[in-house]
């Protein structure tokens, strides 16, 4: 996608600092970063959902492989807008947000587990924030 490479080292340090973090140092991570259009394709192959989201993450249940986690920019930049942080912040929360799922944090039923994972997420952005990552 036209423009993703300016992104390129920011999430290649966002990613290293949350992966520090949650224990996971070494894993592999592949992260595509893709505009709508890609990002609903796979979200209608993979899950059924003929739309574009901002983030999805597939998990290889396994130790050194963690999986892949797809941000579609083009909503990033309007979720940014509509909650007037910056691109870098929206990209950095979503792509902490896909490392949490592949985790197996987990919040589409509510509840304690979407609780948790809120606070995981909250608590990893803000570890980026102090590390200078964004």
């Amino acid at each position: 996608m036209k423009g993703a490479g300016r992104h390129k080292r920011l999430i290649r340090w966002a990613a290293k600092a949350a992966l520090e973090d949650i224990g996971s140092i070494g894993a592999e991570l592949s992260v595509l970063l893709t505009d709508d259009p890609g990002i609903r394709g796979l979200n209608r192959e993979y899950r059924g959902i003929d739309r574009a989201t901002d983030v999805l993450s597939f998990p290889q249940n396994d130790a050194v492989v963690l999986g892949d986690v797809v941000i579609s920019i083009e909503t990033a930049a309007r979720q940014a807008e509509e909650n007037s942080v910056g691109l870098n912040d929206e990209l950095a929360r979503l792509l902490v947000h896909g490392i949490l799922h592949l985790k197996g944090y987990e919040h589409e039923k509510g509840g304690l587990r979407a609780r948790r994972m809120r606070e995981k997420e909250e608590g990893l952005f803000s570890i980026l924030k102090k590390k200078g990552v964004i």
